[in-house]
């Protein structure tokens, strides 16, 4: 089990990236766009997963894209406040295209960022 870690701790908002994306990736496990877009409750849980990454990624501020310069940062920020306040315009297909095409690189650069950071066991 993993000690408390205070927010400021870029090591603790990778592994939370991480890990929302790994929740999603349960979540989503053996889903397709139709099954995933009839079932409501994957949806949501999918929506809030991506709320925390997008804040995650907020509190990391400038040390995202000096770890990550691949990553689109500002699009993964901006993502957050969509669905937060666009919320009724969102469309689904573009939620799980973002799924298997953006979250699996995202992740490995997290991963990398958090050697980077000298981590020890990040995924424990």
């Amino acid at each position: 089990m993993r000690s408390y870690v205070p927010s400021s701790d870029p090591v603790q908002r990778f592994i939370d990236i991480i890990e929302n994306i790994e929740r999603i990736g349960r979540f989503t496990a053996s889903m397709d766009l139709g099954g995933f877009a009839a079932n409501e409750q994957t949806t949501l849980a999918v929506k809030y997963s991506l709320l925390v990454i997008s804040e995650a990624a907020v509190k990391l501020g400038t040390l995202a894209a000096d770890l990550c310069p691949d990553i689109a940062w500002r699009e993964i920020r901006g993502l957050g406040n969509r669905l937060r306040h666009d919320y009724d315009s969102i469309d689904i297909v573009r939620i799980w295209l973002l799924l298997e095409r953006d979250l699996p690189p995202l992740k490995a650069a997290c991963l990398e960022a958090l050697i980077a950071l000298g981590a020890n066991d990040p995924t424990c």
